[in-house]
């Protein structure tokens, strides 16, 4: 048998600089430190910084007074902030900047006088923290097309989640184009979610079955599996090894593999040995370089 491991995949720039606020927040403060909302939804992630200190929570209320705060890399509405500055809490802000740049674009667009809809899915962190900066309709894809009741000359700016399908996405987009004569339409999918979408297509041109390793809540990871069955292979979801079963590679020749942007690696490794292929081939697809800078607060002890 063998191994496809598609390339670039796992950890993403935000990712990376979410998990290095939580921990360089416990070393200059000292534990606890809490984390509203999961800093990056991957279960092992969290629960490795759960061992050095991190505590998670999902209101700001569960944090006592004057305590340290991380707010997650999905981003935050204004409100909790508020709340925090409230009860005397410091936050310390691991919203990915390419989250951030979507709320900046919601404060600039509606400050010129455009409707905004956000195309993402209902119940999202990420699109929970959008959808406070702003007033905006959501149009979620997975559901029937529900768009707002304007003039169709009515100005529109189109923002998105940062973690959709490329494909699905672009279906959205047409229909609201088709809806409305002035559209403004943002390129918010982050570039790791359309470097693993695309590398995905490439896996299954030689793979049989595709496995994405990462967790069930990853909005990411789950597009990936939904890449794959786009494109007419079989694809699962497992959170590691463990999630493997046999039966799903019996009599399989070429098993693709990837990760989504809040796996990490070890986990891809320990999938692969749990496989034991033949031969390891890697598919290569964007190359990327991208970092982000740590808040000013951190620097020093970075």
């Amino acid at each position: 048998m063998k191994v496809f491991l598609g390339q670039p995949r796992g950890f993403c720039a935000g990712v990376v600089r979410g998990i290095d606020i939580v921990e360089l927040a416990i070393e200059r403060f000292g534990a606890p430190v809490y984390v509203k909302h999961q800093i990056v939804h991957n279960s092992h992630v969290v629960e490795s910084l759960r061992r050095k200190g991190a505590v998670t929570i999902e209101e700001i209320d569960e944090a006592p007074d004057g305590a340290i705060v991380v707010f997650s890399a999905h981003g935050s509405p204004p409100e909790d902030f508020e709340r925090a500055e409230r009860r005397g809490v410091m936050v310390i802000d691991a919203t990915c900047p390419l989250v951030t740049k979507v709320h900046n674009e919601a404060r600039r667009y509606s400050g010129e006088g455009r409707n905004l809809i956000l195309v993402g899915h209902r119940g999202h962190q990420e699109v929970k923290g959008t959808m406070g900066h702003r007033p905006m309709h959501l149009v979620d894809d997975r559901e029937d097309l529900d768009l707002p009741d304007w003039d169709r000359d009515e100005p529109v700016t189109v923002l998105t989640q940062t973690t959709l399908s490329v494909d699905d996405t672009q279906r959205s987009v047409d229909e609201i184009k088709s809806r409305f004569s002035d559209v403004v339409v943002r390129n918010d999918l982050c570039y790791a979610t359309t470097n693993r979408q695309l590398v995905v297509k490439r896996l299954c041109d030689v793979a049989d079955v595709i496995l994405v390793v990462g967790s069930a809540n990853s909005s990411n990871c789950n597009r990936l599996r939904e890449t794959a069955e786009a494109q007419g292979v079989t694809a699962y979801l497992i959170d590691g090894p463990d999630d493997l079963s046999p039966e799903w590679i019996e009599g399989v020749e070429n098993v693709g593999i990837t990760s989504g942007a809040s796996t990490p690696e070890q986990l891809v490794g320990a999938v692969v040995d749990a496989i034991n292929p033949s031969e390891v081939v890697r598919v290569q697809g964007a190359q990327e370089d991208v970092n982000f800078v740590l808040p000013p607060g951190l620097r020093s002890t970075a």
